[in-house]
């Protein structure tokens, strides 16, 4: 039987290190793999991040390619 694994505390909403996961999410939309949607899903269902915080995430990982793209 596997452990379901959970994520601490600390880097959950509001937590002390939620900051350096926000981060390092940026480079795991940055390199390649999965698919955009899986990535997404990932991000949101396992990592709890809000929708905002992934899309600032994905606007760092494209290097404000993104944004530029949605405002031309």
């Amino acid at each position: 039987m596997t452990k379901k694994k959970t994520l601490k505390a600390e880097f959950l909403p509001g937590g002390s290190r939620r900051q350096e996961l926000l981060d390092n999410a940026v480079d795991y939309l940055r390199t390649p793999g999965q698919v955009q949607s899986i990535k997404h899903e990932f991000c949101l269902k396992y990592l709890k991040m809000t929708e905002t915080e992934y899309l600032e995430a994905l606007n760092k990982a494209t290097n404000g390619q993104m944004v530029r793209d949605l405002w031309n």
